[in-house]
């Protein structure tokens, strides 16, 4: 069983994999210990540079023979982009492996057997939880080819997005405007359907913090999108991209309209609803999108709802009711016909962003 000790090292582990952005790679920390100390610390930043464990024994002031590495993802044992972590433990003289959870991909079985087959300790399981929480994006699209969809709102006491015109600025306080920009600057993608786009001429950027804009995703079944559209950056003010999913049968000259630097036009199967999620969400694995922040509106989230396609929710909660039957939801889809059958989120949180609440979880229909 962990000591308090390690269970703490594995937490400033877990605190260092969060600075990473390695997409389509997990994130993932690492700290080493010795005689009671950590020494370094380590973290996998980008996909194609150091993995946590090389960055940790990189970071460590002289040789590391002998200690013990704390690490919240099994360590890689193939030949990717970079080597196998595996190997360079054993040539670092690493003594102890405290693992947080195991690596879901089908390529890393044998990491563990190959340091214990070369005399190094290895312990699984500590803060398993919370390491694993981690890589819930990566596992989702290493099983399934699909990103992991969280869907965002701002929305009144009363579960209402904007009121009957539209009006939507601002639901939320500037502490909880700056924490949605955080998301978006943890996302890959962000994606909204035409219908916001048209409503309120976002431009899905990151702006109240330093960040990293996430690509722009559209869902546009007809191509309605000016092509003055905030999204699509007509100012080049970012290199971040823009993504729209249409029909086949969208009319030409609107393709050719929208046809501009950084935009990509992307035919999917259309439906009554608009286009297929399915088809969008495996176009987007494909590009290694594995973080989604669905940001709307009304309709799309309904969608994504009757299909089952939502895994998070991150829903801002302000002191505001509308008090209207015919302000715009949170999600208008199919519905469900009793409390019981509704979704409901576990491993709940709640946060405080100003005078707004954050509250967030994962779906789970009953």
């Amino acid at each position: 069983m962990a000591t308090e000790f390690e269970r703490e090292v594995m937490q400033r582990a877990v605190e260092e994999a969060k600075r990473g952005r390695p997409s389509p790679n997990p994130r993932v920390g690492a700290a080493l210990v010795r005689d009671g100390n950590i020494i370094s610390l380590g973290f996998h930043a980008k996909a194609g540079q150091a993995h946590a464990e090389v960055d940790a024994i990189r970071n460590a002031d002289g040789s590391v023979e002998g200690a013990t590495l704390f690490v919240t993802l099994e360590p890689c044992n193939h030949q990717g982009r970079t080597g196998p972590c595996t190997e360079a433990i054993l040539e670092a003289g690493i003594a102890r492996v405290v693992i947080g959870c195991r690596d879901p991909s089908p390529h890393v079985p044998g990491a563990i057997e190959r340091l214990t087959a070369e005399g190094v300790d290895v312990e699984l399981g500590v803060l398993e939880r919370e390491c694993a929480a981690l890589v819930v994006d990566f596992t989702k699209h290493i099983r399934t080819g699909f990103p992991f969809v969280t869907l965002k709102a701002a929305v009144t006491l009363d579960g209402k997005i904007a009121t009957r015109t539209g009006d939507s600025k601002w639901i939320t306080g500037e502490e909880a405007r700056s924490e949605t920009h955080r998301m978006r600057d943890e996302s890959d993608a962000i994606l909204v359907g035409v219908g916001t786009v048209l409503a309120d001429d976002p431009s899905l950027t990151v702006r109240h913090i330093e960040g990293q804009d996430p690509v722009r995703v559209v869902l546009d079944k007809s191509l309605r999108t000016p092509p003055t559209a905030g999204v699509l950056d007509p100012g080049r003010t970012s290199n971040a991209g823009t993504l729209i999913f249409h029909a086949p049968g969208a009319d030409l000259s609107r393709r050719e309209a929208l046809s501009a630097p950084g935009v990509e036009l992307i035919p999917v199967p259309g439906n009554d609803r608009g286009v297929d999620l399915r088809a969008v969400l495996k176009a987007l694995g494909d590009r290694g999108v594995v973080r989604l922040l669905v940001e709307g509106g009304s309709h799309v989230h309904g969608s994504f709802l009757d299909l089952g396609l939502a895994d998070r929710a991150a829903i801002f909660i302000a002191p505001r009711i509308l008090g209207d039957p015919d302000a715009i939801p949170f999600a208008t889809g199919s519905g469900v016909d009793s409390i019981e059958r509704a979704w409901r989120l576990v491993r709940t949180e709640v946060q405080e962003f100003g005078s707004d609440w954050l509250v967030s979880g994962d779906f789970e229909r009953t």
